[in-house]
């Protein structure tokens, strides 16, 4: 435990990545629930941000994630430009065996507990009717069916989202936003990713899938007969002639193995936390790929489950969502002018405007 405190301390205290306001401890004995709620930046507004549900392999790890998850958050929200901050929350254990309804009536009363500090929405391992569940015990719960007030499944935007920062990737790169006649290769096709293949045909694509889950594959080649499946990533990352390399699963996706072996020229994909340590971002640059940073792109299920705090307008968030696309191109050519990788440019942008929200507080304050 002294040596998972000691980590978790100094990720918290003495790292750049570590500026947290508030880490909330949860434990409920009865139900089992063990969680972790990060609360990283309210500069902008209260923190928003997903559950995650996963079974990590130490509590170390759990926490550590959830520092990273909501740190990404902020810069997300910041660059989406809804005026919130960024939270996340893991939930630790295998969803498949302990999750229960009465331990996310639990988990509810903690969030409620932050009285708005903290509003939740749907992540890997929990779904529309979880937050159906948690939102019996708090208000401060997205995320949630439209027959319960909520905007239903955050996928859709997501996807399109990620969509429309291709279209922006290929408008910079080879001047002609459309997608058609490019190979794409999607890792994961799962929540967000179905959605994605869809938006990559309709738009002329040839897509490339994978996934870990054979009946995620199934569902799309018995759909779409003429979408290649590959045994896994790393085949897809190597398959001749990729344009684009879209990582949709888990984090961690562009590391020191797999960015030396990747034949795509753009990387554009809705998974978090994509570059799996610093200096990854320039060595993309330095291979001559694009990178559209991942925060920025797949914010399109952000600007949906944040619309339910004003009472939820489909065609006013796709809307927003639509703007992604603006917002790529401003980042590139940010990189552009500073000499920067795309990253680096994004993460610039996003932390001026919570500098300069803080700066606006602390002047009404004074």
């Amino acid at each position: 435990m002294t040596e998972m405190t000691d980590g978790v301390l100094h990720t918290l205290f003495r790292t750049e990545q570590g500026g947290h306001e508030q880490v909330v401890l949860c434990q409920d004995r009865a139900t089992g629930l063990k969680a972790v709620i990060a609360i990283h930046s309210t500069a902008l507004g209260p923190a928003l941000g997903g559950t995650r549900f996963h079974a990590y392999a130490s509590d170390e790890e759990a926490v550590l994630d959830a520092l990273n998850l909501s740190r990404g958050m902020s810069y997300k929200n910041a660059m989406a430009g809804l005026g919130l901050g960024g939270g996340k929350a893991v939930i630790i254990g295998d969803p498949d065996v302990i999750k229960t309804e009465e331990l996310l009536l639990a988990y509810g009363r903690f969030v409620e507990s932050l009285g708005g500090r903290y509003v939740t929405a749907c992540d890997v391992g929990t779904y529309v009717a979880d937050m159906d569940v948690v939102a019996r015990e708090t208000r401060w719960a997205t995320g949630r069916s439209p027959e319960n007030g909520g905007a239903g499944d955050s996928s859709v935007l997501t996807a399109f989202g990620v969509f429309q920062g291709m279209r922006a990737s290929a408008q910079h790169l080879w001047g002609d936003p459309t997608l058609r006649g490019r190979k794409v290769g999607v890792a994961g096709v799962g929540k967000v990713g179905h959605y994605l293949v869809e938006h990559l045909l309709e738009d002329g694509a040839e897509v490339v899938i994978t996934d870990v889950r054979e009946e995620s594959v199934r569902r799309i080649l018995d759909k779409h007969p003429q979408v290649v499946a590959v045994a896994d990533t790393d085949a897809l990352i190597r398959t001749e002639g990729l344009d684009i390399y879209a990582p949709c699963a888990l984090g961690g996706a562009l590391n020191d193995d797999t960015v030396p072996a990747l034949t795509a020229t753009i990387v554009c994909g809705a998974a978090n936390n994509q570059l799996a340590h610093p200096g990854i971002e320039k060595d993309l640059a330095d291979r001559g790929i694009l990178y559209a940073p991942d925060y920025v792109v797949n914010a399109g299920g952000v600007i949906q489950v944040a619309d339910e705090l004003h009472g939820f307008d489909f065609d006013r968030c796709k809307a927003q969502a639509t703007k992604i696309f603006d917002t790529t191109l401003e980042i590139f050519a940010r990189a552009k002018s500073d000499g920067i990788p795309p990253a680096a440019a994004a993460d610039r942008i996003a932390e001026q405007r919570m500098a300069d929200a803080r700066a606006a507080k602390a002047a009404k304050a004074s």
